[in-house]
């Protein structure tokens, strides 16, 4: 019997249970917190056809959807908006927020996300050491970014944050609703008084002059909208900041290479991200028919969770699969290196990804430029890791210089 999830022993490798599970096949039977079973696929090939099978379903709010954490069978989380609805919803909800995450828009955010970088380095530099990277400089960046383009008030940024954590860390569904309730009642006030002043900056503002009960836009589909981006738009990056810093520093060859060669950056993002597969699940969906893939038959009703962690090591895809290199996706190496799917695959791949790895070439560039002599303050096996759940990331990460 393999139990779903299990932990990392090393911040940007799959636990060793996946590791074997991975080399048996692509595609497992694993056993959830409720004793369901379901189908866990670590093949790189079956994960993008099932992705992309119109007879898997991502809808939440259907009673044999699994959760395959304890958290994830709150309320709040049924549906989420955009990753948890099937067409037609989920195209109108995407068409509708699609310019706001545009690689043009990304663009131009670039420069005000420098400067919003050098000028939490410059904060760091001046405090001394220790510091604290996650809460100097990590989690802030995608904080200020994600407020500045929804329209919600940075001030209010140490209670969204801690209800965020309170939500994605939490042990029972009874904790998440509670946290998660505490963000939609704050969300909800915050539209009402867009709606009460309207013409206001953010995507949020724009949102509320389109919602129409009758039409492709309640304001129950904007608030779950909200929920899910102003979650999305900050943890999951400020965490990949975090990581991303730690698999530098422990791989001092390859952070030389960087610095060596700026033009590296792109490819070197891409393959932290490929690395340390963020969140660790490409996707979870149920089977809306019986499937047959590679010999296996996934009944109608069936649970499947793709591993981003494991997809993302298929050595018939990325060669020396548990290997960090920067130049993976450089010169012949491009066509596989770029295919990791932390993103996920399909209709439902992340729709803020140009963001995130614009952020993330900005966050690691100004660093490391900023702060050349930075090392970690604490051992690598003292890091305070979250532990128990699908989303990777450290509580603290303390540095010096």
């Amino acid at each position: 019997m393999f139990a779903y999830p299990q932990d990392r022993t090393c911040p940007w490798q799959p636990s060793p249970g996946y590791q074997d599970l991975g080399r048996q096949g692509p595609l497992h039977r694993v056993r959830l917190w409720d004793g369901r079973w379901i189908w866990m696929v670590t093949g790189h090939s079956q994960a993008r056809r099932l992705l992309a099978d119109p007879r898997m379903s991502a809808d939440r709010s259907r009673d044999d959807f699994p959760a395959v954490l304890p958290r994830l069978d709150a309320p709040i989380f049924k549906p989420i908006a955009i990753i948890g609805f099937d067409p037609p919803v989920h195209d109108v909800h995407r068409r509708l927020l699609a310019p706001d995450f545009s690689l043009k828009q990304v663009r131009a955010m670039r420069p005000h996300v420098e400067e919003l970088a050098r000028r939490l380095v410059a904060d760091m530099l001046r405090a001394g050491p220790p510091v604290d990277l996650v809460e100097a400089y990590a989690l802030p960046i995608p904080s200020m970014v994600i407020s500045e383009l929804l329209g919600v008030p940075y001030d209010d940024h140490e209670f969204f944050e801690a209800k965020t954590v309170g939500l994605l860390q939490a042990k029972s569904a009874e904790d998440a609703e509670r946290a998660g309730r505490e963000l939609w009642d704050y969300l909800d006030g915050l539209i009402t008084r867009k709606e009460r002043e309207p013409g206001g900056p953010g995507v949020l503002s724009r949102l509320a002059s389109e919602v129409d009960e009758d039409g492709d836009l309640t304001r129950e589909d904007l608030l779950r909208i909200a929920l899910a981006l102003l979650i999305g738009g900050h943890d999951t990056t400020s965490q990949m900041i975090a990581l991303g810093v730690v698999t530098l520093l422990e791989h001092p060859g390859q952070l030389a290479a960087l610095r060596a060669d700026p033009g590296v950056l792109t490819a070197a993002v891409d393959e932290l991200l490929r690395m340390v597969s963020i969140t660790d699940v490409s996707g979870v969906r149920v089977a809306t028919e019986d499937i047959e893939i590679d010999g296996e038959v996934i009944r109608a009703g069936d649970g499947v969770l793709v591993s981003s962690s494991m997809t993302n090591r298929d050595p018939e895809v990325f060669p020396r699969p548990y290997e960090f290199d920067v130049h993976r996706t450089r010169g012949g190496n491009a066509a596989s290196g770029r295919q990791h799917l932390t993103f996920g695959f399909g209709i439902h791949q992340c729709l803020g990804q140009n963001l995130a790895r614009m952020e993330l070439e900005v966050a690691f560039s100004v660093l490391f430029e900023g702060i050349p002599d930075l090392r970690l303050g604490v051992p690598l096996e003292a890091l305070p890791t979250r532990s128990g759940g699908t989303m990777q990331g450290v509580h603290t990460l303390p540095i010096e210089w």
